[in-house]
């Protein structure tokens, strides 16, 4: 599935040309950040959105990156060595909330809190991640402060903006997980039980998209998401009444989410595009992804 920021639209292929509490998306999205959904509908973003072309800056340029923009959450640390890392989700344990040495303008440090649901007494992120029911995002200090870590030079009057961004893509790739969860049981009380960032791997769906882009430009991406991220949902298993067992038995589902860029739309407004679905990693898993498939096929013929 495919989510535009420009505009939203629901479509069974990825887009041409998203992380729950890491700080990588900047304004301009860094083309190599998660992406969004594919959704199928036409609304504009309000002019109040930070996505609005009057209230985006330019993305942040690391010196060491050859002007390509990557997230400044530390998720090449596969071998865990740094204690500063937390395992499950390759971002710092408790992220500083602290203004930087040469810092010019104070950033606010109060946190927004997510309609996203976490498991109850667990916290991968760190105190400094919050401690509700939901997932935290982090501080506009915070998110530069994670900028600064990975070297990058980020006007500090465009962090907020950035961050403003960062929260209304990941609510929006939210939705789009909920899309799949609704349809089985318990889904609507489904959770984000962690998430991890894996820039440069390439789903299998991206690599075949691809492949078949190099002879089928027209039709599938020849460019490579900018990022991908991988978060793990879980929901509770019902009883034969329909209702949760007691203590919580949880299903664990994966998800994949590459996360595209696109040309800007007709308003210079910036476009990303998120494919978010299932990992096949199960039966259930498979089962959907045919499922929905089909149904969009079944859909766009009868439209036709």
């Amino acid at each position: 599935m495919k989510w535009n920021i420009g505009s939203s639209s629901y479509t069974s292929s990825p887009s041409s040309s998203s992380t729950l509490l890491d700080p990588s998306l900047g304004s301009g999205i860094p083309s190599d950040h998660p992406p969004i959904p594919p959704i199928s509908s036409t609304s504009q973003i309000p002019a109040e959105c930070p996505m609005s072309s009057k209230n985006t800056a330019s993305p942040p340029k690391n010196p060491n990156m050859n002007g390509i923009a990557k997230c400044p959450i530390d998720h090449a640390n596969i071998n865990m060595k740094d204690p500063k890392m937390n395992p499950l989700n390759n971002i710092p344990e408790n992220l500083s909330l602290h203004r930087q040495p040469d810092q010019l303008l104070d950033l606010p440090t109060e946190r927004t809190r997510s309609t996203i649901p976490r498991p109850k007494g667990e916290n991968p992120g760190g105190e400094a991640y919050g401690l509700g029911s939901t997932w935290d995002y982090p501080s506009p200090q915070q998110f530069y402060n994670a900028l600064v870590r990975k070297g990058w030079e980020t006007p500090e009057e465009s962090v907020e903006v950035m961050v403003d961004i960062h929260n209304f893509i990941n609510e929006e790739a939210w939705k789009e997980v909920m899309k799949w969860e609704s349809r089985l049981p318990g889904g609507e009380d489904a959770q984000l039980a962690r998430f991890t960032g894996r820039p440069g791997e390439l789903s299998p769906k991206a690599k075949m998209h691809l492949w078949l882009g190099k002879f089928f430009p027209n039709s599938f991406n020849t460019t490579p998401p900018f990022d991908r991220h991988d978060w793990i949902v879980t929901r509770p298993i019902l009883t034969t009444e329909g209702k949760p067992i007691k203590p919580r038995e949880e299903i664990s589902t994966r998800y994949v989410i590459d996360y595209y860029s696109a040309p800007d739309d007709e308003s210079g407004n910036p476009v990303f595009s998120l494919d978010v679905r299932p990992a096949l990693d199960s039966f259930e898993s498979f089962s959907e992804r045919i499922k929905v498939s089909w149904e969009e096929f079944r859909n766009g013929n009868q439209e036709q």
